[in-house]
């Protein structure tokens, strides 16, 4: 299921130089492009516990996953529109291998508790399915209530004791939780030290809560991964990131990976599929550009936090 399709909106190409809004990308691609090559870290064991974030708004149910031993920075993850199932968690737990204490919360917690959606959900064909799906997502698209969250997750990272609070916190979302990703970096500019974006929504809009006009408060390194069909419906979007990071001197690279389609960073896992893009992709289908991507978080991490 794929709700960027139903309610993302298509904007106006900019005209920006492309020698004024790359300088920044440029030179973090070839730092990224270096770190990724020396990524061959062992990956450490890792323990999962259940547990309850009090929000501004409530409880919200996640997932939290460390090694199980030592202190280490601590992630934020945005799940796609799914939700928080199997495939999140594993996810989860292949960042906190790599040495990272994570989060993963249920983004729709104030409707419902996680498992939300089913492997019967179809969204695409379903009316019922869409209206369920409108009605668990609309608080969370309330204005603020993401901000919100990102300071309680943020906060909930830094009261455990497996998270070490001297270095930066990294945020990355998939589809639906993209934006948050920036939204996150703003919110918490001094804390958010690195964020990546895998074949995002809403990134860029007309409105003026738009994502990218937050760029002047960050502070975080930042990367895109862009897919092919996601970019060839919107291909004003990487030129208005490019230029706004530029402008707000925002470390940043955009990449569109020219063989991926929307979606080839989260393994397919069945649930929610009946609301997909006929065109979307899957890490079985694209192996290579799925771990290049991964390559390309776990440099960034490892860079920046």
């Amino acid at each position: 299921m794929n709700s960027e399709d139903n309610y993302q909106t298509s904007e106006n190409p900019s005209s920006t130089e492309v020698s004024r809004r790359d300088f920044v990308t440029w030179s973090l691609a070839a730092g990224l492009a270096a770190a990724t090559s020396s990524v061959t870290g062992k990956e450490l064991q890792v323990s999962e516990t259940e547990v309850d974030v009090k929000t501004a708004d409530g409880t919200c149910d996640a997932v939290f996953i460390h090694p199980s031993k030592g202190t280490h920075p601590g992630v934020l993850i945005w799940h796609d529109s799914p939700g928080v199932r199997p495939v999140m968690r594993a996810l989860g737990r292949r960042v906190a291998s790599e040495g990272y204490s994570v989060v993963v919360p249920n983004l729709f917690y104030r409707a419902a508790r996680a498992p939300v959606f089913d492997s019967s959900f179809d969204y695409a064909n379903n009316p019922a399915d869409r209206e369920k799906y409108q009605r668990i997502t609309a608080p969370f698209f309330a204005a603020g209530a993401a901000e919100r969250d990102a300071v309680a997750y943020v906060s909930f990272l830094d009261a455990q004791p497996q998270v070490n609070k001297k270095r930066k916190i990294g945020t990355h979302g998939y589809c639906l939780g993209g934006p948050y990703v920036m939204k996150t970096a703003a919110a918490l500019p001094d804390r958010i030290g690195a964020g990546a974006v895998f074949h995002g929504g809403f990134l860029v809009t007309n409105k003026p809560t738009s994502p990218h006009l937050l760029a002047p408060r960050i502070k975080a390194r930042l990367y895109f991964a862009i897919a092919s069909d996601d970019d060839k419906r919107e291909p004003e979007v990487k030129n208005r990131l490019r230029e706004a990071f530029a402008k707000a001197k925002v470390r940043a690279e955009i990449e569109v990976y020219p063989n991926a389609l929307h979606g080839w960073c989260v393994p397919e896992d069945g649930v929610g599929s009946g609301g997909a893009r006929q065109s979307e992709s899957k890490p079985s289908d694209n192996k290579a550009d799925a771990e290049r991507a991964w390559g390309k978080l776990v440099a960034l991490y490892k860079t920046e936090l």
